[in-house]
């Protein structure tokens, strides 16, 4: 009798198990439609396009860098659609983002399509070269190829409140830009060719990622930004067209017939251990600069 017991217990633990797994199948699918086929974790389609957001200033490349090189290890990702939003920003963080498309591009042979949704000007442009193809909405807002710095002088209030900055430096240049003094005329020259030469590798990034001549570039590279009907006529992008024609643009290249996968990155969620741990900065990304200098090098569109 106990035997039977066992038994009928182990039927009804399996047949619960069943149900349960049943059900989990049902929850899954109907996530899936309600999405319209969107994923942003496991999926084993074998035709799948990556879609990466550029959004807001660009100030670290360390997330976006680590989730390309992910999808540049993931068999059934095809392709990768990058969607920028952005003005722009670091100098060395757009480059380093740059670099990483060109060689996401050169390892893993796969394609890049860049759809430009409001704004993608200045650093966000340069990034958008190191793509295959650029698309552009027609009054998306582009281009601002140039350098700004800038920074805040308050030696008067400093004057006003009768403190004094004591400096003790090595070379008359350590503390150019010091935001306490006037510039000095010498300075003035110093920074603004450390200004120039971050502009020309913007111009020369554009000109061999374009393929274009470089005087060309150069007369376009006045800091001024084009609606992206004009950007096409002058050859900074490719074609008119929405996120959607990015979409099918990369799904073509990548040799995928009928509706790709679409893959997003997987959200970071803020947890309470990470509110104990003080972690939740970089969730949250609360920062808005994480550079200690008061002079910062950006292109960025202002």
């Amino acid at each position: 009798m106990s035997m039977k017991r066992s038994t009928l217990l182990l039927w009804i633990i399996g047949g619960c198990g069943a149900f349960l797994f049943f059900i989990v199948c049902l929850l899954a699918l109907a996530f899936y439609f309600s999405t319209g086929g969107e994923s942003s974790g496991l999926s084993f389609s074998r035709n799948q396009v990556a879609v990466l957001d550029l959004e807001g200033n660009i100030i670290d490349s360390r997330d976006f860098v680590d989730l390309l090189k992910d999808y540049g290890n993931r068999p059934n990702v095809r392709s990768v659609v990058i969607r920028i939003n952005s003005p722009g920003g670091g100098v060395a963080a757009s480059q380093e983002i740059y670099k990483a498309i060109k060689k996401f591009r050169d390892d893993s042979e796969k394609n890049v399509i860049v759809s430009m949704a409001s704004v993608a000007a200045s650093g966000g442009y340069y990034v958008a070269c190191a793509a295959d193809k650029i698309f552009a909405n027609p009054g998306s807002i582009t281009g601002s190829i140039g350098v700004i710095t800038e920074w805040y002088n308050y030696g008067d209030l400093l004057q006003w409140a009768k403190l004094k900055n004591i400096v003790i430096k090595t070379g008359s240049y350590k503390d150019a830009g010091s935001p306490t003094r006037p510039l000095t005329d010498e300075e003035r020259v110093y920074i603004q060719s450390l200004v120039d030469s971050m502009h020309n590798q913007f111009i020369s990034a554009v000109a061999v990622s374009r393929n274009m001549k470089e005087e060309d570039v150069r007369k376009l590279a006045d800091g001024r930004v084009f609606t992206g009907q004009e950007a096409v006529e002058n050859g900074l992008v490719d074609e008119i067209g929405s996120y959607g024609d990015a979409i099918a643009e990369a799904a073509r290249l990548a040799g995928i017939e009928g509706e790709p996968k679409i893959l997003r990155p997987v959200k970071k969620s803020v947890s309470l251990l990470d509110l104990l741990l003080g972690d939740v900065k970089s969730v949250l990304s609360l920062n808005s600069d994480r550079s200690e200098s008061h002079i910062r090098f950006q292109y960025l569109w202002r």
